[in-house]
């Protein structure tokens, strides 16, 4: 596939998906979401890839749904069913950000807005520009949250401070989503490009396969007991004491050196 609406590069371990309808506010139709699919496909084939670094170009991450996009057009006066578009393209496109067996950051510049808000909310890291900022915008158009908006932001920010953004629909700032738990990490604009390539080569550099499990058990706490989460703490711990990369710290702590991490 010849990509159009999406810039796919793979370099030095970096995998790098970059939204690419600036004059659309990189908002995404069904052509891009397929795109978007066939990409993650090639990520998840190609094991040099050691992280998956996720952006727009131009003044907007993501405004998430192209309302402009034929699916979601009347014909012959019925409206869509646009719940099929959700399940065909989000649903599976989040869930495979959330079990992609390398780490992922979105670099958010500019607007991130309803289901493109979600989509950076997938990854394991949102780095933001100053000016960045994300927007709950289904209530303008009458509709409810969707691409695991309600998941993400109750499980961040609390469900007092998630309905206030779902139903008001006001812009939260870049500062204020740090502030509050949302994202990761804000940069100064200018530095924005640099932190973001130094982040991604940092991670290409770890013990991918550790940081992938790291982040299952992340999610996993939420919903475990304390029994259950030590045991599954006791079962990943075991799976990377047998790894590669885990011989490889050790001897490099012994040596007092860098590691030379493979993701094995």
């Amino acid at each position: 596939m010849t990509f159009k609406n999406i810039l796919f590069t793979v370099d030095s371990g970096v995998a790098r998906i970059v939204l690419n309808r600036p004059e659309k506010l990189n908002s995404l139709d069904s052509e891009t979401m397929v795109e978007l699919h066939e990409a993650m496909s090639r990520i998840e084939a190609d094991r040099q890839v050691r992280v998956l670094v996720l952006g727009g170009a131009g003044r907007a991450f993501c405004a998430g749904q192209d309302l402009a996009d034929p699916a979601m057009q009347e014909v012959d006066g019925k409206l869509p069913d646009i719940g099929n578009l959700v399940e065909r393209y989000f649903k599976p496109l989040v869930m495979r950000l959330q079990s992609l067996q390398v780490p992922t950051v979105a670099a958010v510049q500019g607007l991130a807005a309803g289901g493109g808000a979600s989509i950076a909310l997938a990854c394991d890291l949102v780095v933001a520009a100053q000016s960045a900022y994300f927007l709950q915008a289904f209530s303008r158009i009458g509709l409810t949250p969707d691409t695991g908006s309600t998941w993400f932001l109750t499980r961040s920010v609390g469900t007092v401070r998630a309905l206030g953004l779902a139903m008001l629909a006001e812009k939260l700032p870049a500062a204020k989503a740090a502030e509050w738990g949302l994202i990761w990490q804000v940069v100064e604009d200018s530095k924005f490009a640099s932190t973001i390539d130094a982040l991604a080569a940092q991670i290409a550099q770890m013990p991918t396969k550790a940081l992938v499990r790291t982040r299952q058990l992340m999610h996993a706490a939420t919903n475990h007991s304390l029994e259950q989460q030590l045991s599954m703490e006791a079962s990943f711990i075991r799976e990377m004491g047998w790894s590669a990369d885990y011989r490889e710290g050790l001897q490099a702590f012994s040596q007092k050196r860098t590691p030379n991490f493979t993701g094995e």
